[in-house]
């Protein structure tokens, strides 16, 4: 089959955009320039893997699963159903992230990144910053095999730990930072979310603050005298998590920051950070 005809099959059955970047990405041409190799034959292969990608879009599967990849932080990395799929809000809170241990650490740091997932969030720090050690932790099994792999892609030397947050972890970090599940159990959320990404990843019980409390309630024993702690948390739960720093860490300074749709989406704890 020809690009053209191709391309013809998958407007037929999912949105224009999906369907040329998905042909762009197989065959190894810029989705955008297609329209310059439309007589161009396409390898028998190809063509029936692209329609059978085409149909899983159709029936809702998100693109970047049908990819097997996403761009992150200007790095590709590897995704599938054991892992959310990294969103822009998460890119911003590596950012703040990046800007702040900049500022705040002159020495390499030691960062964990808990409830890891896919490891995009540790792996793009350890890229970007000085670190001694970078610790990726999740509880799923799967959603680990799925980080290995990243660190293998990147020639990453973060150390790869199954556990439930920071339960029985000893050592001492400069940087504490997740991107948990917090969406409360009753939470209306999208279908092609809801069918598709793990529940165990984004669920957080009723009021969508179990994640914030289990890890909050151990940091103590987990932070370095100067410590910047980071997470990512839904847009109406900021007061509600402050709560829980003033209950476990009384008055250490708490920054919020709104994304670029202008909602609280990041919170900062800045351990004698000053």
């Amino acid at each position: 089959m020809t690009i053209e005809e191709l391309l013809v099959f998958g407007k037929s059955h999912c949105h224009s955009d999906h369907a040329k970047i998905l042909l762009g990405e197989m065959i190894g041409k810029n989705p955008l320039e297609l329209l310059n190799y439309l007589e161009e034959e396409v390898e028998e292969e190809i063509a029936t893997q692209y329609k059978k990608a085409i149909i899983a879009l159709q029936e809702g599967k998100p693109l970047q699963y049908v990819l097997g990849k996403v761009n992150f932080y200007g790095n590709t990395f590897y995704v599938d159903e054991r892992v959310l799929i990294p969103r822009f809000e998460t890119e911003e809170l590596v950012e703040h992230t990046i800007q702040y241990v900049k500022k705040i650490f002159t020495e390499p740091v030691d960062i964990i990144d808990l409830g890891c997932g896919s490891g995009v969030i540790g792996l793009t720090l350890e890229k970007k910053l000085s670190t001694n050690s970078v610790d990726l932790v999740d509880i799923s099994k799967d959603a680990l095999e799925v980080a290995t792999i990243n660190k293998e892609q990147l020639q990453s030397k973060a150390n790869i730990i199954q556990n439930d947050m920071l339960e029985n972890i000893s050592k001492k970090y400069d940087v504490i930072i997740s991107n948990p599940p917090y969406i409360k159990t009753e939470e209306e959320i999208e279908e092609i979310v809801k069918n598709n990404e793990p529940h165990l990843a984004l669920y957080a019980g009723e009021d969508g603050l179990d994640c914030y409390k289990k890890i909050l309630s151990h940091i103590k024993d987990n932070m370095k005298d100067k410590c910047l702690i980071a997470f990512e948390i839904g847009q109406d739960q900021a007061e509600s998590i402050k709560k829980i720093i003033e209950e476990y860490l009384g008055n250490d300074k708490v920054e919020v920051k709104k994304d670029l749709s202008e909602r609280d989406r990041m919170l900062f704890i800045f351990h004698n950070c000053e």
